[in-house]
């Protein structure tokens, strides 16, 4: 088994389009390795922006039949969703190749820097980007290997979810939904919250109890019933409430339009994005960043000036008075909080939601139904269209429909479109001078595409 990064030279990503795969080549490629990947969505004569990127970072792109592959590769790496059947993987293990796991190659990364590992159910990406930003105006030349793209590092051409930063700093998105969050030994590990998401709630506490035994030091929110109970020590935590006594609190939230503004410890903060969960990423990302040396005032002006990232309430624009705003919401917490920011932008929101996965759906088909419920006011409506399924074995025994209805049971204004195509005819009668049309959903490649005909349409 490989113990660290010294041991290759060549390594071969199966899947390498995928967003976590993508980011390790690219880090890797950053280091100075030799680094190659096929895709099954790489196909001949068919233009693909992931692909164009990659192989402008120096990256060699194949087909996926596994003509990328030969002995000089020193390692293949393969993410959760493939499987031992892929040609690919046959012809790796007839050449004597060595398999790792993308998680595990990430932990071998991770082992080689002071890495910050940013955990949690909701907001990893958005706190690690965040993150990412201060510690890079505050001098430390920090590294990213991040689920989601950068709009800073995107508007340099590249993918923008990884970077293989100049200093001794790296930050990671620690992922819980596969449990590889525990085979990160970070120096620092950061617990955001914990809410059902493909796990129960007692599964999630022992992964992340793991996840503090694992991290030199842990900083939690002391806003979260469960998170605060794994606190190291109140001091290095973080809080909406005053009263908590823990390290950093934020206060006096206030959103105008796509502005929100709020103090940490008495320093005047602002963000040019929407939600008052967003002042609770940036509190955690600031919350580290001062414990290892970057004052507030310097994390104030990071987050001035921090651009986003890549379909995290990306605004698309606004037609006759109609916002269109693309989220990769997808479990219950995600979609509600993105519903409840965009309110204060307009008098009503129009929520689309595209569910991924028929088991994960099934599993938290009452929550969902709850969290969405609970946060639509009389004037805002939810509709969805049918489950994004992604191939295997999963059993379709729910729809879509099926949460349509649950809500519309509650009295909610619910609607389905079971082909999302037909979204925008049977919802322009809904629309009005003064709303948000809100594209809510992961996993699903096309969804960019989808939302950008949407704007263009509407």
């Amino acid at each position: 088994m490989i113990s660290n990064l010294d041991e290759i030279q060549n390594i071969f990503f199966i899947g390498v389009a995928g967003s976590g795969m993508s980011a390790l080549a690219q880090y890797l490629k950053g280091a100075g390795k030799e680094v190659a990947g096929s895709d099954r969505y790489f196909l001949p004569n068919v233009p693909n922006e992931t692909k164009e990127k990659l192989e402008a970072e120096g990256i060699r792109c194949f087909l996926q039949n596994g003509e990328g592959i030969t002995p000089n590769t020193d390692l293949v790496v393969v993410s959760t969703a493939i499987e031992d059947t892929v040609p690919e993987v046959q012809k790796t293990k007839q050449l004597g190749i060595p398999i790792i796991k993308r998680s595990e190659l990430l932990a071998l990364i991770a082992q080689s820097k002071k890495t910050i590992a940013v955990g949690g159910t909701s907001g990893k990406s958005t706190t690690a980007a965040m993150l990412y930003e201060i510690l890079e105006q505050g001098g430390l030349q920090p590294g990213i290997i991040s689920g989601a793209g950068l709009t800073s590092l995107i508007k340099e051409g590249k993918i923008g979810n990884a970077k293989m930063g100049k200093g001794e700093w790296l930050v990671i998105e620690a992922d819980e939904s596969d449990g590889s969050i525990v085979q990160y030994k970070p120096e620092i590990g950061l617990l955001l919250n914990m809410d059902k998401d493909h796990k129960e709630l007692d599964t999630l506490m022992e992964i992340f109890t793991t996840f503090k035994a694992n991290s030199k030091k842990f900083i939690v929110n002391q806003s979260h019933t469960l998170s605060k109970q794994l606190s190291q020590n109140i001091a290095f935590d973080f809080s909406l409430d005053v009263n908590s006594g823990a390290g950093y609190v934020a206060t006096d939230f206030e959103q105008q339009g796509f502005i929100v503004r709020f103090k940490i410890n008495d320093v005047p903060f602002q963000l040019n994005t929407v939600g008052q969960h967003n002042m609770e990423n940036a509190l955690a990302a600031v919350a580290v960043a001062n414990q290892i040396g970057v004052a507030l005032t310097t994390c104030a002006d990071a987050l001035k000036n921090y651009q986003g990232i890549y379909r995290r309430h990306q605004v698309l624009g606004k037609k006759d008075g109609v916002w269109v705003i693309d989220d990769y919401a997808h479990n219950p917490a995600k979609c509600a909080a993105s519903i409840r920011a965009c309110q204060p932008v307009a008098s009503k929101v129009i929520a689309w939601f595209q569910p991924h996965g028929y088991g994960p759906t099934n599993f938290l088909r009452h929550d969902f139904v709850q969290e969405i419920a609970a946060v639509l006011r009389p004037q805002d409506e939810i509709w969805m269209s049918e489950i994004f399924y992604a191939g295997g074995t999963a059993e379709k025994t729910i729809s879509a429909g099926d949460l349509i209805n649950d809500l519309a049971a509650l009295g909610k204004p619910a609607f389905f479109v079971a082909n999302r195509g037909d979204l925008l005819e049977a919802v322009r009668p809904h629309l009005t001078q003064d709303c948000v049309l809100l594209l809510m959903g992961a996993r699903d490649p096309s969804l960019e595409f989808f939302a950008t005909s949407v704007w263009e349409e509407v």
